[in-house]
């Protein structure tokens, strides 16, 4: 859980970790044993917060936004099962991934169980307006995971393909989660849009800061320094070192992305481009352009203690180590 206070809602996200429970309950307890390793791995819970805080923010009092938000972690959970599978990633928040554990077989099954069992969640709602968000969003990110793979190891990935990989990968998730609180307070389109606007630019901040984090973190998060890099993926701080490079250092790189294995001196000579050209300090600063894109879009609100909490989350984004 994030470390800054969340009192206002804390009753609500217990709540939520209680769904969990009450969801992954199947006859098939591999089910539960997988989906529960994922779930209890450390993550932040920062979707299923948006949810809350946003729906808060909006006047809602009712409990749908409950299970909404337990559903919007499953399907952050399966494509977290499911990019471990396609990544062949040994780590997860610092533990072994569960592909590692149970398999890839178990891991992409699971995967496919949770998105399966969002919508059945959903549906039972009777918000056409809410399906059609996360569908939406679903949709959105399968496309963005097709695009990364096909921009695997291409040179020629440009900042607009990357952004545009993000977008889909990452930020429709988060903006789809602020954007059903206010949906579901019965909001109208304005209000829709910000909140949207808001969570995609915080999905926007968070993978940008996790991408410059990847070449300066170290293996007491469970994340190894370039191991985007090692998995081939051209993420912000070495696309725009590339585009910096001369000739010769292009080359070279070129011949270190196509490698199946990296040796130090490889990923030194990425790490000494990346920081020669001074990319990661460029990505986060296009980060902290997307955090206070997200909170303008929050002006639109009167003051309350969800309104902080939402502006909290967005400074979050940006000072978080790891």
């Amino acid at each position: 859980m994030l470390n800054i206070s969340f009192g206002c809602i804390e009753d609500e996200l217990q709540r939520v970790e209680e769904h969990f429970e009450t969801n992954l309950a199947t006859e098939t307890p591999l089910i539960y044993k997988v989906a529960k390793y994922v779930i209890s791995s450390g993550g932040k819970r920062l979707r299923p917060l948006l949810l809350i805080a946003a729906s808060k923010l909006c006047g809602y009092t009712a409990d749908a936004h409950i299970p909404l938000a337990a559903v919007i972690e499953f399907i952050h959970t399966a494509t977290l099962l499911h990019d471990d599978v396609v990544d062949n990633a040994p780590l997860r928040r610092g533990k072994p991934s569960a592909n590692i554990v149970f398999g890839n077989e178990a891991s992409v099954l699971v995967g496919d169980y949770l998105f399966a069992k969002s919508f059945k969640i959903l549906s039972a709602l009777n918000n056409p307006d809410i399906v059609k968000a996360y569908s939406d969003a679903t949709t959105l990110m399968a496309e963005g995971e097709v695009k990364e793979l096909v921009k695997t190891a291409d040179i020629t990935t440009t900042e607009e393909d990357y952004l545009d990989i993000i977008v889909k990968k990452t930020a429709v998730l988060f903006a789809c989660a602020s954007q059903a609180g206010a949906i579901i307070a019965g909001k109208n389109d304005r209000y829709i849009k910000r909140l949207y606007d808001y969570g995609l630019n915080i999905g926007i901040a968070f993978q940008l800061m996790d991408d410059a984090l990847d070449y300066i973190s170290n293996e007491e998060f469970g994340k190894f320094i370039g191991n985007d890099l090692k998995e081939g993926k051209l993420t912000l701080p070495l696309i725009h070192a590339i585009k910096r490079a001369s000739e010769p250092e292009k080359d070279i790189i070129s011949k270190i992305i196509y490698k199946k294995k990296l040796a130090k001196r490889d990923l030194k000579t990425a790490l000494d481009l990346v920081n020669g050209y001074e990319s990661i300090e460029y990505t986060i600063s296009k980060a902290k352009d997307a955090v206070l894109k997200a909170k303008k879009n929050l002006d639109i609100f009167p003051d309350s203690e969800y309104k902080i909490s939402l502006m909290d989350i967005a400074d979050y984004i940006t000072e978080r180590k790891l």
